[in-house]
């Protein structure tokens, strides 16, 4: 799997938890300090996240970021 098609992966998965949370991006960013910019570039699977910035997104969803990691495609 190309890059790209990875970052844009982990975005929708991250998406589709902070929705099924119940979570707006903006409240997303808050809750991790972070700005609602982030959270949308982040989603797009426009930016390559740091492990840091994956664990921090996983610690405001209140899941593990194997949670995150293990729904995607090998």
């Amino acid at each position: 799997m190309k890059k790209e098609e990875l970052l844009k992966k982990i975005g929708e998965q991250i998406r589709v938890i902070r929705i099924e949370k119940g979570l707006t991006q903006k409240q997303l960013a808050h809750l991790i300090g972070k700005d609602q910019q982030s959270i949308q570039r982040l989603e797009a699977g426009n930016i390559n996240p740091s492990y840091i910035y994956l664990c921090e997104i996983a610690d405001g969803l209140n899941i593990s970021l194997l949670d995150i990691l293990n729904s995607l495609p090998t």
